[in-house]
């Protein structure tokens, strides 16, 4: 049972790492000092993207923390 909840966390935490990697940093960078426009079709794209790794992101931490849990109480 440990040897499955330890592969679990494991994953989980690849999983996390993967989803918080692939985010885009929120400052906007020198691309606003250069005077570069972004269209609002990318806009909507890349928010509803962005929006589905964040939730994988608290998905996979809140599973994380739970799993870490259950294995040191198990352990």
């Amino acid at each position: 049972m440990t040897i499955v909840l330890s592969i679990l966390v494991i994953l989980t935490a690849l999983f996390m790492i993967v989803t918080v990697l692939l985010q885009s940093s929120k400052s906007a960078g020198l691309g606003t000092i250069a005077g570069q426009v972004t269209s609002n079709m990318s806009k909507t794209k890349a928010a509803t993207v962005e929006s589905k790794l964040q939730l994988g992101t608290k998905i996979s931490a809140i599973a994380f923390v739970v799993l870490s849990l259950i294995l040191w109480i198990i352990g």
